[in-house]
């Protein structure tokens, strides 16, 4: 029977059962799918075997095992083996070893322990995020008859009677020491398949399927780049990372440098000591639209990077995480998952652009890359390196409080002056005279006189689609989702109004479905209406758009950038992912069209997130000899995020931030744990979140510092068919509010339609 960990029987055994106990190797495993709880099972003699590696039981391996009454076969993965005394009558046995190769070092099981306990996520559901689909179905391979001669035959071969070709193919197979197919045997031995038939037969061969590789991974060759020369800047940061590195102690290290001041070459140049020592490094990067550029420089100074993201193959991530896991990768480049990444012997790990929120997962586990990143810095004894013009607070507090250390520069390379920023302001009528459309007469003399100049265009809108509301101006109407009670955005070159949530889409009605009126209007702007009204008005120039919808084809970010960069596109406009870390020296004109898309929210990061885009987006022009300057279109130019981002001033929004922060005991200077219930009836939905609400106050008792904040309808209060409420906790700990939501929610059984989630250290609170 299985024992849930720790043994079932903790009681001392009576004299007669002492006969009953064995020393066996008992295996530990958590289940890939079911209760989050772990699990004991005897191993048998077969899992154990040094020699049979492809089948020997380690811990990160997966494996079948019988469970329940019922002893249907489950996956499991194996986190511990240990020889104990148990009776074997108690405990049921492994009945297949999955995986040829641990797919989870002991150390970063160690890691997804720590990201169960701390985001309060089922160990389970973490072990299956951290190891990718690709890798887990074995993507790439396939099942293959291998033939090998067995142990006992291995030392009687001499001593066979055979015929000369069966002996022939016999020492070969055994002489080779690995499984061969039987056409690469034949082939080999020069031979048809008959000598192998017949050793089949006899038992001196044996035959059993394997996986093997399909296909090799694909290299690209990248011309090699000399490394540049450092300013004292990038001197003095570079010192402090080496300082780091030889330590041989974690280190964090928070790389604040204006936008354009060389911090990838100090990432560069830091890696490059590390690969020396012959270690690994990892770099995140948040956007997808980043990685071909990154890559692209990394490649042209490492002989081996590998790269993983979202948008490759199941094949092509399974193929670089076995490079990876082999060790014969200098560099890996990729999104958050790449934190995950299996290397044997990393020595550093850098967060570039860490201040965006993309490295924060929206489903469970939710996990912070950079935190996670941390954790691992700390076991391995590695510096974490995160830099960024615009820090999170929370990085930026860690420096402040000694945590973390602090390097700065201060100034871009060749010490090019950053460039002007300029706040147009809407709510002047002057502004929009003779527009109808999103770009001022500012804004519009600004594009005319760059492109005259030859230079090159971006503009930032936030805002996916052609019209972000359809509304009737007779009765007020607004054309909302079903599914989530939020406007439909229209998309014109599908000819559909889209939920942006739930992709619900239906046609545009040809009038107002309450009153009838034909007046029915197209309100708003989306990058779709923009770069039409781009067009009309700078109709010999080339324009192009980047956003989610325009680039759903496999390749497109790196195509449309490649492009943008050899000047065939004389205007790019986009949403936030053209906002950072784009380097194009012929760019000398930034256009934000609208500012406020996120200012308002209800969120208390909302002045944080315009700051660092505005100012990111600032920072791709004026890289080059031309200069360039920027214009911020807003409705709210006395905002202080907005004042701060037209001065570059990360210092004066941080301390004003601060401020707020703490008279709020909001992030990073208390802790803070989002819960969400949702359901499909609005009362019992409520229901159950002032049921959790309540209980969750209970279970705070006396904690001076907590603060419960709900249950409340959330700001999307209705998503997908599910009404939504939330519910905050804060404290001055972390520690504190995970206890109290373990304690809380420990037999806490909601209706079967009811689900609630929680999110530790959130960063969207829509």
């Amino acid at each position: 029977m299985t024992s849930q960990q720790r043994n079932l029987f903790d009681t001392e055994p009576a004299e007669w059962e002492f006969d009953a106990r064995e020393q066996r190797l008992v295996a530990t495993v958590i289940l890939e799918q079911g209760p989050d709880a772990a699990y004991d099972y005897l191993v048998p003699d077969r899992f154990c075997d040094p020699d049979r590696t492809d089948r020997l039981l380690q811990p990160g391996r997966r494996v079948r095992v019988p469970f329940g009454r019922s002893n249907r076969k489950v996956v499991a993965y194996c986190v511990q083996l240990e020889i104990r005394s148990v009776d074997p009558g108690r405990l049921k046995e492994v009945a297949e070893v999955i995986d040829a190769t641990s797919l989870l070092s002991p150390a970063m099981l160690r890691l997804t322990r720590w990201m169960a306990d701390y985001y309060l996520c089922p160990w389970g559901q973490v072990l299956e995020a951290v190891v990718p689909a690709g890798v887990r179905k074995r993507a790439g391979t396939r099942e293959v008859q291998m033939l090998r001669v067995p142990e006992d035959v291995l030392g009687e071969i001499a001593k066979v009677k055979l015929p000369p070709k069966q002996r022939h193919v016999l020492e070969l197979l055994a002489a080779h020491g690995k499984p061969m197919t039987q056409a690469q045997l034949a082939e080999i031995a020069g031979c048809t398949s008959g000598p192998i038939r017949q050793l089949l037969k006899k038992g001196l061969i044996e035959s059993e399927r394997l996986r093997v590789g399909s296909r090799l991974a694909e290299t690209e060759v990248t011309p090699r780049e000399a490394r540049l020369e450092l300013n004292d800047d990038q001197l003095q940061a570079l010192r402090t990372i080496d300082t780091a590195l030889e330590s041989g102690q974690p280190h964090g290290i928070v790389v604040h440098g204006v936008t354009g001041s060389g911090k990838t070459e100090v990432y560069l140049q830091a890696i490059e000591r590390v690969v020396g020592y012959g270690r690994q490094a990892i770099v995140l990067v948040p956007e997808i639209s980043l990685t071909p550029q990154t890559v692209r420089r990394f490649r042209s100074r490492f002989d081996s990077v590998a790269v993983l993201h979202s948008h490759q193959t199941q094949v092509e991530r399974h193929e670089q995480w076995q490079r990876i896991a082999s060790g014969a990768v200098q560099v890996i480049v990729g999104a958050r998952s790449a934190v995950f990444a299996p290397t044997p012997y990393l020595g550093l790990i850098v967060i570039d652009e860490e201040h965006e929120s993309t490295f924060k997962q929206d489903t469970a586990p939710r996990y912070h890359a950079r935190d996670v990143a941390w954790q691992r810095a700390l076991a391995e004894k590695i510096p974490l390196v995160v830099g960024s013009a615009t820090p999170s607070l929370e990085a930026w507090h860690r420096s402040e409080q000694g945590d973390w250390q602090r390097a700065t520069m201060p100034r871009r390379i060749m010490n090019r002056p950053l460039p002007d920023v300029a706040i147009v302001d809407l709510r002047d009528p002057v502004q929009s005279r003779g527009s109808r459309g999103g770009i001022s007469r500012v804004l519009q003399q600004a594009i005319t006189a760059a492109l005259s100049d030859h230079g090159q265009v971006i503009l930032l809108l936030n805002r996916r689609g052609f019209s972000t509301h359809i509304q009737c101006p007779a009765c007020g109407f607004v054309l909302e989702c079903p599914n989530c009670e939020l406007s439909l955005t229209f998309h014109r070159q599908q000819q559909r109004a889209i939920c942006h949530y739930c992709d619900y889409f239906q046609s545009p009605p040809p009038d107002c479905p309450d009153c009838k009126s034909q007046a029915i209007r197209y309100g708003g702007l989306g990058t779709q209406k923009l770069e039409d009204e781009i067009r009309a008005r700078f109709p010999k120039h080339l324009c192009a758009r980047m956003d989610t919808d325009s680039m759903r084809v496999r390749g497109s970010h790196e195509e449309l950038l490649d492009r943008f960069g050899r000047g065939e596109i004389d205007i790019l406009l986009g949403t936030q992912m053209i906002a950072k870390g784009l380097d194009f020296p012929n760019v000398t004109l930034v256009g934000v069209v609208n500012a406020d898309t996120a200012l308002h929210l209800p969120d208390f990061r909302a002045g944080e997130r315009t700051f660092q885009l505005v100012a990111q987006v600032a920072g791709r022009t004026g890289r080059g000899v031309k200069g360039g300057r920027v214009l911020v279109q807003t409705f709210s130019p006395e905002h202080f995020a907005l004042q701060a981002a037209v001065r570059h001033d990360f210092l004066r929004f941080a301390k004003q931030e601060f401020a707020l922060r703490k008279q709020l005991q909001y992030p990073p200077f208390g802790a803070l744990v989002r819960l969400v219930v949702r359901g499909p009836s609005e009362e019992v939905t409520r229901s159950v979140a002032d049921d959790l609400a309540r209980r969750l106050k209970q279970s705070g008792g006396d904690e001076p510092t907590l603060r419960v904040m709900g249950a409340a309808p959330a700001s999307i209060s209705k998503l997908r068919n599910n009404y939504r409420f939330q519910i905050h906790l804060l404290a001055a700990e972390i520690d504190c509010l995970r206890r109290i939501v373990d304690l809380a929610t420990t037999g806490f059984k909601p209706p079967r339609e009811i689900v609630w989630t929680v999110d530790v250290d959130p960063t969207d609170m829509m």
